[in-house]
């Protein structure tokens, strides 16, 4: 099984996003509850801007009153992942959990956001393939302009050989060939790229906004 390394943990670590859940049922029968089970993967180099898109879509969701949990890369090797390098070894098993993680959460019907670099092509199919619903949504973003951003002084120190296996710099990072979604935070503002991901999250009829905010209009009634 390819996750046979993904165990269970305490998520204590985890950034929750507390939701008021509308009760669609009390709404009213003739709004179709949204679908829940369904996982949102950005990837990307550090400093693409998943994090900022990732929140950015949390807050959306929220206001939406969806139930939904951010996975946020960082967040994740702070806690589960603690005892995790930077080989790929370790980089894959890193997204294996997370992506495990993920499948969990929608099992029960609470939307995933996952924010990690995730840098291999193979690891991602893997987690893809045991996430029905999986929406893969590239950040994409010029070299140059991820130096010249550089609020961490991260690339400086990786291109002065400071920091070992960085994506991008001393570590190779595989770029979907074929993402669901790409996006680009050198050209466009992260409200133009997010409208872009949302349009594809209705496309695949995962959310409806003007359903969803007559629902939040009528259950503030």
């Amino acid at each position: 099984m390819v996750f046979s390394r993904c165990y269970c943990y305490e998520i204590s670590v985890f950034r929750r996003y507390p939701v008021k859940t509308l009760d669609f049922e009390v709404v009213g029968s003739q709004y179709p509850a949204p679908p829940r089970d369904w996982t949102i993967w950005f990837t990307g180099l550090s400093g693409s801007g998943k994090s900022t898109l990732a929140q950015a879509l949390a807050g959306r969701l929220q206001r939406y009153g969806l139930p939904h949990e951010l996975l946020d890369g960082d967040v994740i090797r702070e806690g589960i992942c603690r005892g995790l390098g930077f080989s790929k070894a370790d980089r894959d098993e890193n997204i294996r959990r997370i992506g495990c993680i993920a499948r969990l959460l929608n099992r029960h019907n609470v939307i995933s956001i996952v924010a990690a670099i995730s840098p291999y092509q193979k690891t991602r199919a893997e987690v893809r393939k045991i996430i029905p619903k999986f929406l893969e949504v590239h950040v994409d973003c010029p070299l140059e302009t991820l130096v010249h951003r550089d609020v961490k002084g991260l690339y400086h120190r990786a291109l002065a050989g400071q920091i070992e296996h960085f994506s991008g710099i001393s570590d190779p990072y595989e770029a979907p060939s074929h993402p669901d979604v790409y996006v680009n935070s050198g050209k466009q503002t992260a409200e133009e790229s997010l409208k872009v991901i949302v349009r594809k999250i209705e496309e695949l009829g995962w959310l409806s906004t003007p359903v969803i905010e007559e629902k939040v209009a009528v259950a503030a009634l």
